[in-house]
């Protein structure tokens, strides 16, 4: 759990401060992790980034039985849908899930073109009231800014509301444009690294986050 509030970069983005999220980071960042140890890292990082951006998640209350008494208790105010943006997202899904086992899925597929690094869509599959949840969009890298500022324009185009941009490591290319293409999605990240090289990733980065996943690298 997250026991301080983070740092805010001058976008006013989220930095996830805190020591758990920069131990994981690290392992992450390393070439010379192993597959597993990245698996297991990325979806551990995730955990920690989906709590923080629930810190402020409305609530109702509830009145729950316990073995011994009635106790006042909370329950989320909206359902959740998480969409990764496959395929590198699925690994942040993963992680998230063991929290939020109740949560709907969606996928939106979007890869970037490596001439002109604009997005391209090639599959998307929502639940059917998005305007009613609260969405959670996952993406390990936030480099371009492309691919997610395309992504959150399909779900918005679908009725989405309420969205959440969780990536593990961005840059201030992607969170500008972003945030240009849309101010009102909270983005919620480990680090914020300083630049862009010619091939559109993130310096120092940690790589292809799907490849290093997927074991297809």
């Amino acid at each position: 759990m997250v026991t301080e509030r983070p740092m805010q970069t001058a976008q006013d983005v989220i930095v996830v401060d805190h020591p758990l999220a920069g131990a994981k980071l690290s392992v992450l960042r390393s070439k010379t992790t192993s597959l597993e140890s990245f698996r297991a890292s990325l979806e551990q990082l995730s955990v920690l980034l989906l709590m923080e951006a629930a810190r402020n998640w409305e609530t109702r209350p509830v009145t729950v039985e316990t073995p011994l008494a009635k106790s006042g208790g909370r329950s989320l105010s909206r359902p959740v849908t998480l969409i990764p943006i496959l395929r590198a997202g699925l690994g942040m899904l993963e992680g998230v899930l063991r929290v939020m086992p109740e949560a709907n899925i969606g996928h939106i597929g979007v890869y970037r073109d490596e001439k002109t690094l604009r997005p391209v869509t090639y599959f998307s599959r929502f639940p059917a009231n998005l305007a009613a949840e609260r969405v959670i969009l996952l993406d390990p890298m936030l480099a371009t800014g492309n691919s997610a500022c395309h992504a959150v324009t399909v779900l918005k185009e679908r009725g989405a509301a309420q969205i959440q941009f969780l990536c593990v490591v961005s840059c201030p290319p992607g969170i500008q444009q972003l945030r240009s293409c849309h101010p009102d999605v909270e983005i919620i990240t480990a680090a914020v690294d300083p630049v862009l090289n010619e091939f559109g990733f993130i310096v120092p980065g940690l790589g292809d986050a799907g490849d290093r996943y997927f074991g297809t690298g």
